[in-house]
């Protein structure tokens, strides 16, 4: 398979594993697509790292299959490839990139559907789909903006300049820079102190504010009042609260 799921302490892994560079074609986009919604549905996985191995993330599509499609060919299969990227960036779960190496086209796209992203201090970045007389085709030309504002965004797509790992922390592309080696294991770290916490709590405040993004201030706004109002609800409310008022905060211990 190219794409795996592997499960521990609460922390799906979506390992990527089409060597040498992990290019995404069509077989690999489907996995990806049927993996993140088996994340979704398990209640084992509590939080999910993407991670393409020790060498590298993404290098992008298979150019030599996408070179025999034909327009007709992705008309039919570009909502499918959108829709596999969107599928990962819908887990209503904690979502981590543990970018290595290249994470360029689809792969920066792919690091795009996470809600952070850790890379190597080695790793290269970047949209050079412009390159090949094409723009960004799984979200790029949407996400990329949203994340980095409008002008960066231009600057890597209009150029397809490849951008590496400190210059990518200061556009804010990535958000922690560490020593290659240390990619995976503070990845790991970081989706497993959230596996252990009020999962009902982080779906809605993930919900919340990537629909906010999406939308206006007022309906932006009514998603958050609904969500915090439905937690009174919860089980894990109760224990918040309660471990609060005996034990101070920050001691809670959630189902």
């Amino acid at each position: 398979m190219t794409v795996n799921l592997e499960v521990s302490e609460g922390v799906g892994t979506l390992r990527l594993d089409r060597p040498p560079m992990n290019a995404l074609d069509i077989a690999t986009q489907d996995r990806l697509k049927e993996l993140a919604e088996e994340a979704t549905r398990r209640d084992d996985v509590r939080a999910v790292v993407i991670y393409g191995g020790e060498r590298v993330f993404a290098a992008g599509a298979d150019i030599k299959e996408m070179q025999d499609i034909d327009h007709l060919g992705m008309v039919q299969r570009a909502r499918a490839l959108q829709d596999a990227f969107t599928a990962v960036a819908r887990i209503p779960k904690p979502v981590v990139a543990a970018v290595t190496g290249y994470a360029l086209g689809g792969g920066c796209e792919l690091a795009l559907c996470a809600d952070y992203r850790i890379a190597a201090d080695d790793a290269k970045l970047g949209q050079p789909e412009i390159l090949l007389g094409l723009v960004p085709g799984a979200g790029g030309t949407q996400r990329l903006p949203r994340l980095i504002g409008p002008s960066k965004a231009k600057d890597l797509i209009f150029t397809g300049r490849m951008v590496k790992a400190d210059e990518a922390l200061a556009l804010g592309l990535v958000d922690r820079v560490v020593p290659a080696a240390e990619v995976y294991e503070q990845a790991h770290a970081w989706a497993a102190r959230l596996a252990r916490g009020p999962a009902v709590a982080l779906r809605a405040a993930k919900e919340s504010i990537d629909t906010g993004l999406e939308t206006d201030l007022d309906t932006g706004l009514a998603v958050e009042r609904n969500w915090f109002a439905g937690l009174f609800a919860t089980e894990d409310r109760e224990r918040g609260m309660r471990s609060f008022v005996e034990e101070g905060p920050g001691k809670a211990t959630f189902l």
